[in-house]
């Protein structure tokens, strides 16, 4: 009697515990073009609006990915669909790894721009916290935190090695690597991840009695509303200024790689650890509420980076601060569109808050870049980022706590 119980709860933690290695890569992938854009900048001759422009490129073909992957997700479950993006994310870093000349910046733009941001629009957090929250009926915030954190620890081990790489000259390995793991991953996400029945959702009982609901039914719900906007600018705080922009303000500051990337590795584990206790607060406190906190802190946090000077204590002090509040808006947020749009909606609707989150992004690394490129410093930057953390914050007023799990797809009123 308790035999299928058993299967069904190894085979949810196993797709907790790929998804944590997807995002590992892809949010390593993402990450690594900070190192590299200072280091491009003197070898290549690159200045640093052409790689922030790649990198918001990537962020544009990942808000436009997003959605698809996130309905397919809801109707195939995960395994063809992670496979695919490991797939495009192993062409893209293969790619960036044979550039040899400052003529080659196609070679970026294709590989890491096109290919790499298909990869990661499917390798991302809305999939993961989808594959996972429909197969959970209990735990399913620390479920959702625990995979999600992939996004920081791959970082966390990665990253320090990447600076090496690219301290001593060989930068193109750290793109070599990340495509031969991407690969080598393939073969384990689709012989240990089995076919959905129909959809991702038959696997909680929820999913399977919630109804599916059009996009435009979505859009017009006032808390799916405040979700998007919030998310959109948390995208903007985070991949767009942070993952970017922050190792290159370290280099401005004066600090080397490696000392750069450790405080960046010291962030991510924070961030790892920040992730998994957000979850674990999901399922317990007014979600709301610490929602709202989250983005009250993460304001708070920018106004460090405005006093760092030389001093690389209160670089490490950011790095801790920041990263307890990074990445903690996915399970709170996924938990409160679950709730609002039913589980069966979830990677859709995720889908849409994260094409938002990728556009907010990109206009942050855009932005970063050519606040930079004509005034030379980033103090812009930091403010407009405490002002628009703020303002999320504010956002997240407008919302209401909604009944913890949601197994019905109607549409509440804000």
């Amino acid at each position: 009697m308790h035999r299928p119980d058993r299967t069904i709860s190894l085979t949810a933690w196993m797709v907790v515990g790929l998804g944590f290695l997807a995002l590992a890569l892809s949010f390593s992938a993402r990450a690594v073009m900070s190192i590299a854009m200072p280091v491009w900048q003197s070898e290549l001759g690159w200045s640093r609006s052409v790689v922030s422009s790649a990198a918001a490129c990537s962020m544009i073909v990942m808000a436009v990915i997003a959605p698809f992957a996130g309905g397919l997700v809801d109707r195939y479950g995960p395994r063809s669909i992670m496979s695919c993006g490991l797939a495009f994310l192993a062409a893209g870093m293969f790619l960036v790894a044979s550039i040899s000349v400052e003529s080659q910046e196609w070679k970026l733009l294709v590989g890491f721009s096109l290919l790499g941001g298909i990869g990661f629009g499917v390798l991302a957090q809305h999939v993961v916290a989808t594959a996972i929250a429909t197969r959970f009926t209990t735990r399913r915030g620390l479920a959702t935190g625990l995979g999600v954190s992939g996004s920081s620890g791959g970082q966390l081990v990665l990253l320090p090695i990447f600076a090496m790489l690219f301290s001593a000259g060989a930068w193109q390995n750290s793109f070599w690597l990340l495509g031969a793991s991407a690969i080598i991953l393939i073969p384990v996400v689709w012989f240990s991840l089995k076919p959905s029945r129909g959809h991702a959702g038959k696997s909680s009982p929820e999913a399977g009695s919630a109804e599916k609901i059009k996009v435009s039914s979505m859009l017009k719900d006032k808390g799916f509303q405040v979700l998007f906007w919030s998310y959109l600018i948390c995208g903007f705080t985070t991949s767009g200024v942070i993952e970017t922009h922050l190792l290159p303000y370290a280099a401005m500051c004066g600090f080397a790689p490696v000392p750069s990337a450790t405080a960046y590795g010291v962030l991510s584990a924070v961030n790892l650890g920040g992730m998994i206790l957000a979850g674990w607060l999901t399922d317990r406190v007014n979600r709301p509420l610490l929602l709202f906190t989250i983005y009250v802190a993460r304001a708070l946090c920018f106004g460090l980076l405005l006093v760092i000077g030389d001093s690389y204590e209160l670089l490490l002090a950011f790095a801790v601060l920041f990263g307890i509040f990074d990445y903690s808006t996915v399970p709170v947020t996924a938990s409160l569109l679950g709730s609002r749009l039913g589980l069966r909606n979830l990677g859709l609707s995720l889908g849409l808050l994260s094409a938002g989150h990728a556009v907010g992004g990109a206009s942050g690394a855009f932005f970063g870049g050519w606040v930079f490129d004509h005034t030379g410093e980033y103090v812009t930057l930091w403010y407009v980022s405490i002002m628009l953390a703020g303002l999320a914050a504010a956002l997240i007023i407008l919302l209401k706590q909604e009944k913890e799990p949601a197994g019905t797809a109607q549409v509440q009123n804000a």
